[in-house]
């Protein structure tokens, strides 16, 4: 399993980003996807999850009303769009997946089996 997140970048306060997951070994139509966040010196921290089934949608507090979380079957890729960001959005953004099985806690890291290596969201003036 290998999960490829794309997509981050330097952009100013309120611009917008869409990072994408693209998952190989998976279907992700198959799994829950999660994208997590870290900023230096902190702990990683849920952003936002996409169930396997229905597609329900999950976020954390200080995205929601600006972060869009989607899949898309097709291509095999859930998609993170994140308008009016911050500069507290600041972080290596990480995308991953977990068990179908996982409901309750998919807002936990501990929850998740396979991660992608990361890309960089830097919001700046």
């Amino acid at each position: 399993v290998q999960l490829q997140a794309s997509g981050g970048g330097l952009v100013r306060p309120g611009g917008s980003l869409r990072l994408s997951c693209t998952a190989s070994g998976i279907s992700v139509k198959d799994y829950n996807i999660g994208w997590f966040r870290q900023a230096p010196g902190k702990g990683r921290e849920f952003v936002s999850a996409i169930r396997w089934s229905g597609g329900s949608t999950y976020y954390a507090d200080s995205v929601k009303g600006r972060f869009t979380i989607s899949r898309d079957n097709a291509r095999n890729t859930v998609l993170l769009q994140m308008n009016s960001l911050k500069p507290e959005d600041t972080a290596v953004y990480y995308c991953a997946s977990a068990s179908r099985a996982i409901l309750t806690m998919i807002r936990s890291k501990l929850a998740y089996d396979y991660w992608g290596q990361g890309t960089q969201v830097t919001v700046s003036s």
